[in-house]
C-alpha cells in the first residue's frame, strides 16, 4: 500500500453524490375539493385488487422477503450471544496455527509465496462449513520480469445473490538479495491469520448459514502482489486485485450481472498488529459500518472484554483520515463497490522495516480486533 499525495484535496473515488430529484409541479390538476374523495377511492380499489391478487398468488411475496432479510438482522446482538460470539476465537489458534506460518518471507513467485499460498487453500479447503475454494493464477510482466501471481478466493454459498468480501494480501514486500528478511508481520500476516481464525470459529454458524440459503454469504479474498518490486505506482502494484478485479467484472452472477455486483461490501485489512493502531472512515458510503465497529468497540470495552484497552474507543475515530491510502481496494472502488478500508493510519512505525516481525506485535491488539470483526461478522450476516 501507499499513502496517497496530501498536498492537495482531491474527489474520493465512487463517492458521487445522488442526482436530486426534480421538484414537484405547484399545478393542481382538480379542485382541492375532489382531490381527497378521488383518492380515497383510488385506495380502496387498489386495496381490494391487491387482496383478490394475492390471495390467487400466495408465494410472490416471498423474493421482496428475501431481499429484505438483511434489514432486521444487522441490530445488536444480545449480550449473552455476544460474549459466545467472543467466546468462539481462539488467541492460540489464531497465533500458533494461523499466524506463525505466514511469517516468513514470500514476495511474488518466491517458494515462500508457493508455501503460503497451499498453506491458505488447504486450511479453507478442511473446514466443515465446505467453502468453495479457487485459485486464480496468471502471470503479469513487472520491473523483475515476467512473476507467476496466484490470488485465493473462498466463497462461502456461490449461490448466495450477495457477499460480504473481507479481503487483504499475503505476499510481502520484495527486497533485494542480501538484504535483512522481511517478513511483513502487519503487512499483511496479521490480516491473513485474523480472516483464517473468523471462518475457523464461525465454521459450525457458517455451515448453517449456507444450508438455509440465505441471501448474503461470506467470502475471504487473499490477493498476491499487492506490494511494489521496485517503486510504487500504476503498473507496479496491486496485481494482484487489479487481475481478479477484472476477472469477476466479466463472470455472470445470478441475479446481477456480475460477480463483482455481488460484492455488497469489500472489507479490506491492512496494517494491523501494532501496538495502539488508529482506524478512520475513507469512504462516505460505508461510514455507517465504520460506525458499527466503533459501537463495538465501545461495547465490548464496556464488558471488559478487551484487553489493554483503557479507554472506551482507542481504535475506530472520527473525523477526516491523514490523505488517501492506495491499496487493494482501489481495484474494487472503481468499479464500484462499496469500501470499507481497515487499514492502521499513521501506518505502523516498522511499515516496510525489517523490525516487521512477530516480536513486535501486539498480542492484545490483535485479540481485541479478532473480537471486534467477529461480532461485526455476526451481526452483519445474522449469525
Amino acid at each position: 500500500m501507499s499513502p496517497g499525495g496530501r498536498g492537495r484535496p482531491r474527489q474520493r473515488l465512487g463517492d458521487r453524490g445522488f442526482m436530486q430529484p426534480p421538484s414537484l409541479s405547484k399545478r393542481r390538476l382538480l379542485p382541492r375539493v375532489q382531490l381527497l374523495p378521488l383518492l380515497l377511492l383510488a385506495l380502496a380499489l387498489a386495496l381490494a385488487v391487491f387482496i383478490v391478487w394475492n390471495s390467487w398468488h400466495p408465494g410472490v411475496q416471498e423474493p421482496s422477503r428475501s431481499r429484505d432479510l438483511r434489514a432486521p438482522l444487522t441490530g445488536s446482538l444480545q449480550e449473552a450471544k455476544l460474549r459466545r460470539v467472543v467466546g468462539l476465537l481462539d488467541p492460540q489458534r489464531l497465533w500458533g496455527t494461523f499466524l506463525r506460518p505466514l511469517l516468513i518471507v514470500r514476495p511474488p513467485g518466491s517458494p515462500g509465496n508457493l508455501q503460503v499460498r497451499k498453506f491458505l487453500e488447504t486450511t479453507l479447503r478442511s473446514l466443515s462449513a465446505g467453502w468453495h475454494v479457487e485459485l486464480d493464477p496468471f502471470t503479469a510482466s513487472t520491473p523483475l520480469g515476467p512473476l507467476d501471481f496466484g490470488n485465493v478466493v473462498a466463497t462461502l454459498d456461490p449461490a448466495a445473490a450477495r457477499h460480504l468480501t473481507l479481503a487483504c494480501h499475503y505476499d510481502s514486500k520484495f527486497f533485494p538479495p542480501g538484504s535483512a528478511p522481511f517478513v511483513g508481520a502487519t503487512d499483511s500476516a496479521v490480516p491473513c491469520a485474523l480472516l483464517l481464525e473468523l471462518a475457523q470459529a464461525f465454521d459450525v454458524m457458517l455451515s448453517r448459514a449456507k444450508q438455509q440459503a440465505v441471501p448474503v454469504t461470506l467470502q475471504l479474498l487473499f490477493l498476491d502482489g499487492e506490494e511494489a518490486l521496485a517503486a510504487w505506482g500504476p503498473k507496479d502494484s496491486l496485481y494482484g486485485s487489479q487481475h481478479l478485479a477484472q476477472i469477476m467484472e466479466s463472470i455472470p452472477h445470478s441475479p446481477g450481472p456480475t460477480r463483482i455486483q455481488a460484492i455488497e461490501l469489500f472489507v479490506l485489512l491492512d496494517l494491523l498488529g501494532a501496538p495502539s493502531p488508529i482506524f478512520f472512515s475513507h469512504f462516505p458510503r460505508t461510514a455507517r459500518w465504520f460506525q458499527r465497529l466503533r459501537s463495538i468497540e465501545k461495547r465490548l470495552h464496556r464488558l471488559n472484554l478487551l484487553q489493554s484497552h483503557p479507554q472506551e474507543v482507542m481504535y475506530f475515530q472520527p473525523g477526516e483520515p491523514p490523505g488517501p491510502v492506495e491499496d487493494d481496494h482501489i481495484p474494487f472502488l472503481r468499479r464500484g463497490v462499496q469500501v470499507l478500508h481497515l487499514i492502521a493510519t499513521p501506518f505502523p512505525a516498522v511499515w516496510h522495516t525489517p523490525a516487521d516481525t512477530e516480536a513486535n506485535l501486539h498480542p492484545p491488539t490483535v485479540h481485541n480486533l479478532s473480537r471486534i470483526l467477529a461480532v461485526f461478522l455476526a451481526e452483519y450476516l445474522g449469525l
